[in-house]
């Protein structure tokens, strides 16, 4: 019974000459082809993207920070318990400050921020990104780490003395100023992000002084592997932490830079869907060829309902005919996408090359990063397919309305 609609589709899906595919069906499976590989190259680049972009910023910012209405004593304590916590990975004490970086007539705002030099290697990806000096040299003097766009800005270089002005306020008997300190430079990292333009890295006991904590940290920082779950970890370490005396309250990065990540998601959203259009186009090819055939062969059609053949024969041999388009057009739209995902960047250099001039040095990354997501491919495959059979099935059903009587009459 299915070996009529499949002849038939598989003879109507080649040319007429004897070639392996018509004219028609070549130009189907060519749309759907270059929609589906457009489809995986932009989408396997987004993921790269957010996932660099990720690592970039999460890597470096808090996950978790654990703050108090006071100065937080006895850290020690508190983070030799939260790291027996199965959910932490590394805990460490902070300090941030607002501050302005001043170096002869130019001046920038930035974050001072305080950290423990001995368990960043740990806590972030900070020390990869050292491009000059270390960060092991803030464990001895006034030294600071800066980003390198600050220090282009600043025209700074290892050595050079900052002037830093905190928000904090001394007195004295000529009156009250801004809290001011020189610190040498003794580290400069990149790590071609935002935060190159603000983040400041000295050592906790450095910051201790410059924010008068003495024994005292101004909060805690934590590290955690399940990062969606980051605001729900922070909220249970300070009820557990929060006493009579001294209540804690955790934030995560969700609250610092989660409508960056938001914003990111819904770029990556609304370009898939505006790709899908091209899927569609291809699908309007499709359902043209169907059409076309069923218009070239509607004194088949004739004959074979006189000689008795069912409607959903006849309907199955159109179905067969954009199955065999759509199935060929996604398969090869999945080996080019993956062909070109893999060289992007190859395909970028050559137009660098063309043009002569250098496309992504303005940008926080000079490559395109890619990450594959094997699930994400399948329901592309499968959206692809179910459209081109949707397209198929309109031009499908009309052939089991042609009145054959009407087709032979002049036969």
């Amino acid at each position: 019974m299915l070996s009529l609609p499949i002849r038939l589709g598989y003879k109507y899906f080649r040319s007429k000459k004897g070639g392996l595919i018509s004219l028609t069906s070549g130009i189907a499976i060519t749309a759907l082809a270059i929609a589906v590989s457009v489809l995986i190259i932009v989408m396997s680049v987004m993921n790269g993207l957010e996932k660099e972009l990720e690592d970039r910023i999460l890597g470096v910012v808090p996950h978790v920070l654990i703050q108090s209405n006071k100065p937080i004593n006895e850290y020690d304590s508190i983070i030799n318990t939260l790291d027996q916590n199965p959910l932490v990975k590394v805990a460490a004490p902070y300090i941030q400050l607002q501050a302005l970086a001043s170096y002869k007539n130019k001046s920038r705002g930035i974050m001072l921020t305080g950290i423990d030099t001995l368990k960043e290697n740990e806590m972030s990806i900070l020390p990869k990104y050292i491009i000059d000096g270390s960060l092991e040299s803030l464990n001895s003097g006034n030294n600071i780490v800066l980003g390198n766009w600050l220090a282009s800005y600043l025209g700074v270089t290892i050595g050079d003395t900052l002037t830093i002005t905190t928000t904090s306020i001394r007195t004295s008997f000529i009156g009250s100023f801004p809290r001011s300190i020189n610190l040498t430079i003794s580290g400069i990292y990149e790590l071609k992000a935002e935060l190159d333009q603000s983040l400041v890295i000295i050592s906790h006991e450095l910051a201790q002084l410059i924010d008068n904590k003495q024994e005292a940290t101004q909060s805690i920082r934590v590290r955690v592997d399940n990062l969606l779950e980051a605001q729900t970890i922070a909220n249970e370490i300070a009820l557990n932490l929060s006493s009579e005396e001294q209540y804690f309250v955790g934030s995560s990065w969700k609250r610092t830079h989660g409508t960056l990540f938001r914003a990111v998601q819904m770029e990556k959203l609304i370009t898939t869907l505006l790709l899908f259009l091209i899927v569609i186009v291809a699908s309007f090819i499709i359902l043209s060829t169907v059409i076309m055939t069923v218009k070239s062969k509607e004194r088949e059609v004739g004959i074979l309902k006189t000689i008795g053949a069912k409607n959903n024969q006849l309907i199955s041999i159109f179905v067969i005919q954009g199955a065999l388009i759509s199935i060929i057009g996604i398969i090869l739209g999945v080996v080019l996408g993956l062909i070109g995902t893999v060289n992007v960047d190859n395909l970028v250099a050559f137009i660098e090359s063309i043009l002569q001039r250098n496309l992504l040095d303005q940008y926080f990354i000079n490559y395109f990063p890619y990450s594959i997501d094997g699930m994400q491919i399948m329901w592309i495959c499968l959206i692809s397919f179910l459209l081109s059979l949707l397209a198929t099935l309109i031009p499908a059903f009309k052939v089991s309305k042609l009145d054959p009587s009407e087709i032979l009459r002049y036969e």
